[in-house]
């Protein structure tokens, strides 16, 4: 089988759901599988929902009705008829989401937010689904939560890989084309849980992995993986071929192409992972394959924005030696605290995280007991792969270099 992973940008509105058919057509759906990710930002806007849900909610819906404005608006732009089946079954679908903020009774945030966030993908396939069968596409469509069985780390739940494997083998018929959605799960009780933000790339991955697949391809509006994110970088370059490994470490570091637990699974049973564009789909892309380590062989600029900078020296002067640095880590794992880069000296730690969970300041009153704490806020951490001494340069040039570390592939910059 083949796996296509469509992202949020390729169905952001009734255009884009066109293009994906002029993809399939022109690529071919023979023994396809098709994951697809919520339309357009509307994980951030679902997002924006929860939060009124808790903090303010004389404001919860009209939010939820712009996100059902949103989805409206393409559904009347790609079926002619209101009375088409597809509409009554978004309806229903955001019916779902009410009723349950209605019944709710749980005050934990991660659980609400996967229960409320996944009706982004779930009304993106339904719309997909729906109008490839208008336009001659039979296809099923699967829900992933019964496919993808997960613990119940809500946000960001690890894969139970035995059923798993188990469910989708008995679920997939390979000689359809199914349809699923990205990002999603469930855990023992069948609650919904989430793998973390951009998971649906990792989603495809297990879907791969669970049929043998002989490849993945992630659908993008860029040609394929670049050196570097053109957002925020001049003169970006197509990287043609990366291996496995090197694709790991550019993940592990942030960049944004590739999820960082997407390659994994695929590199076990060696499944080529292609990123192409959805506007060119002929064109050849990046290919993620066992071999060279990266072709061409040019510095890889990755930045991860909003990051916390801590820094950490003994009250006394004393050593930070193996027990504080335990200590430190164990305080970092009780609050989810995501560790980008450490650097350490005799007298002095500095830890760079990502407050995915929002606990800083928690974590910080702990860390003020046994030692003396700064902390930066809002800081850039810059990684650059395979650099060189331009590389570095131009990434100095008129920013406050907080942390520098060089290892002999990499070099981490932590800037305000």
């Amino acid at each position: 089988m083949q796996i296509f992973k469509f992202g949020g940008a390729s169905v952001k509105d009734a255009k884009g759901v066109k293009n994906l058919v002029s993809v399939l057509q022109q690529v071919g759906v023979e023994n396809t599988l098709i994951v697809v990710s919520a339309m357009g930002k509307t994980t951030n806007a679902l997002e924006t929902v929860v939060h009124n849900y808790f903090h303010k909610p004389t404001e919860l819906q009209s939010s939820l009705q712009e996100v059902k404005k949103y989805h409206n608006e393409i559904l009347l732009e790609l079926f002619e008829q209101e009375q088409h089946p597809v509409f009554q079954k978004v309806t229903l679908l955001f019916n779902e989401l009410s009723e349950f903020f209605d019944r709710n009774k749980s005050p934990d945030y991660n659980y609400v937010y996967d229960q409320s966030i996944c009706y982004g993908e779930l009304v993106s396939t339904t719309i997909v689904s729906e109008y490839l069968i208008t336009i001659g596409l039979a296809n099923t469509w699967l829900d992933v939560r019964n496919c993808i069985k997960t613990d119940n780390y809500y946000r960001k739940a690890n894969v139970n890989w035995e059923d798993t494997q188990t469910n989708i083998t008995k679920q997939v018929k390979p000689d359809v084309l199914n349809i699923t959605q990205g990002f999603l799960g469930s855990d023992a009780n069948n609650f919904t849980t989430t793998l973390g933000r951009e998971g649906s790339d990792y989603t495809a991955a297990i879907f791969a992995y669970c049929l043998n697949a002989e490849s993945v391809t992630i659908w993008k509006d860029v040609a394929g993986v670049l050196n570097a994110d053109p957002r925020y970088f001049e003169h970006a370059q197509l990287l043609n071929r990366i291996s496995y490994s090197e694709a790991i470490e550019l993940a592990f570091y942030g960049a944004s192409v590739i999820h960082p637990k997407t390659l994994q699974p695929l590199q076990r049973k060696e499944i080529p992972l292609k990123v192409k564009s959805f506007l060119n789909p002929k064109e050849q892309g990046t290919t993620v394959c066992k071999g060279v380590d990266i072709e061409p062989k040019v510095p890889c600029f990755i930045v991860k924005k909003n990051q916390v900078l801590i820094s950490l020296s003994s009250l006394d002067f004393s050593y930070i030696v193996e027990d504080n640095i335990s200590a430190i880590f164990n305080l970092l794992h009780t609050y989810k605290m995501k560790v980008d880069v450490i650097q350490n000296s005799a007298i002095s730690f500095s830890v760079c995280v990502d407050n995915l969970y929002d606990n800083l300041d928690k974590l910080l009153q702990d860390l003020k007991a046994n030692f003396k704490v700064t902390c930066h806020k809002n800081v850039s951490l810059y990684t650059v792969r395979h650099y060189n001494d331009a590389a570095i340069k131009a990434l100095e040039e008129g920013k406050t270099l907080l942390l520098k570390q060089l290892t002999q592939d990499t070099v981490q910059m932590v800037t305000n």
